[in-house]
């Protein structure tokens, strides 16, 4: 990567100058409005009808007014907003190194899918040889993904450890130059320029029709995204800064992957996760770099986390109500906006009588129809999985198909 030394302020004229740097190879992706969600989540969860797939047994009785912006970043080149800070990580490292240079030595990562997908892309597009990372548990479809843009592929363990292991052979053996998956100011500054982008469409969007917002309101309040390693949260908030634009992350919190809302309320950065969450972007702890800006009160105003059934019944919702084909880490910021409490009481406090506009970001839809089906499917009856009539996960047998 360029020099951190080097790099430009992380400030939001720095994400204004990312976005004309990338501004050919990326898509603006669109921002969708959906009445049903708004509806669902200006209704206390109590209230909600029983029974309904878009909802989860509770008491809660926060009733915020809450209008919703989605950015469609699962509508991003490669499938993600990934492709923002991978095209500005190696626009820079160009620019300070030149082309040749980089051609010759080329670039590395390492990533479960979407940075893999995105540095293959990017490096493709500018002629780069690209070597990636991956663990050996990646989804086959991000593999597939990966492989597609023409990179070599080197497997390792899931663990960050592993991962590094293997990233350093291969600097060791090609010279290539590390180009991280979050954890530097230029993937920060390029994945912030989706929050410059969100701004100006909700508020073109609420000028065409002031319906589409709340009365009297002609932008965003605030912006809620999720949070892995970071690099995207960070990128927001400091786009964001100084705009009175409030930010907010979503984790998922599942055998601990809520590493950043943990580390915020000890004081302390949470340096390993381990967790299979089914949101599987999300499962890394939050970089150094990234650390610095989300433990700044200013610039991002908390972190709130949902259980795996509280994501899944998002992830329908999405689907089928404002029809978006999502992965489930994309669906996480909206899990919050329905599910968590003290979010939504926390917006009916400080949005009153008048309420918000939110923006709320879907990061990606690298997923399949199979990986859906699976994660949707219903728990095979006791007495079926005894007599071998469907395997573990509820998958019917080879020998049981046809009848």
């Amino acid at each position: 990567m360029a020099n951190p030394s080097t790099c430009p302020p992380l400030t939001r004229q720095s994400v204004q100058t990312a976005h004309k740097r990338i501004e050919p190879y990326i898509h603006r992706t669109p921002v969708r409005t959906c009445e049903t969600l708004n509806s669902i989540a200006s209704t206390a969860q109590c209230e909600r009808p029983d029974g309904q797939p878009d909802t989860i047994p509770s008491k809660g009785t926060a009733k915020p007014k809450v209008r919703l912006f989605f950015k469609c970043e699962n509508e991003q080149k490669i499938g993600a907003f990934k492709a923002r800070g991978a095209f500005h990580a190696l626009g820079r490292l160009i620019e300070e190194e030149g082309l040749e240079s980089v051609r010759r030595e080329g670039v590395v990562t390492h990533s479960s899918g979407n940075h893999a997908q995105a540095l293959a892309f990017a490096a493709k597009t500018h002629g780069v040889p690209a070597y990636i990372v991956m663990p050996s548990i990646s989804t086959p479809s991000k593999i597939a993904g990966t492989r597609s843009h023409g990179p070599e592929i080197i497997f390792s363990g899931s663990t960050s450890d592993e991962r590094e292991a293997v990233v350093a052979e291969v600097i060791q053996k090609t010279g290539a130059t590390l180009v991280p998956p979050y954890d530097h100011p230029d993937i920060m500054l390029g994945q912030g320029t989706q929050a410059l982008e969100l701004e100006a469409q909700a508020e073109a969007l609420i000028a065409q029709d002031p319906s589409l917002g709340i009365q009297g309101k002609k932008r965003l309040d605030g912006i809620i995204a999720p949070i892995g390693g970071g690099g995207m949260l960070s990128g927001i908030c400091t786009a964001m800064h100084g705009t009175g634009i409030k930010v907010f992350g979503a984790e998922p919190n599942f055998e601990g992957a809520n590493d950043a809302e943990i580390g915020l309320k000890t004081g302390k950065r949470v340096e390993k996760v381990k967790t299979l969450t089914i949101a599987d972007g999300l499962r890394t702890p939050v970089g150094h770099i990234p650390w610095s800006i989300i433990t700044d009160k200013e610039k991002l105003e908390g972190i709130y986390s949902v259980s795996e059934e509280q994501i899944k019944a998002a992830l329908r919702l999405a689907m089928e109500r404002a029809k978006v084909f999502i992965e489930p880490s994309a669906a996480v910021p909206l899990a919050v906006v329905l599910y968590n409490e003290e979010f939504r009481g926390m917006l009916e406090r400080e949005g009153g009588e008048e309420g918000w506009n939110l923006g709320v970001v879907f990061s990606g839809g690298n997923t399949t129809m199979e990986a859906i089906a699976k994660l949707f499917a219903a728990p095979a009856k006791v007495e079926e999985r005894a007599e071998g009539k469907v395997g573990i996960n509820g998958e019917r047998t080879a020998e049981n198909v046809a009848g």
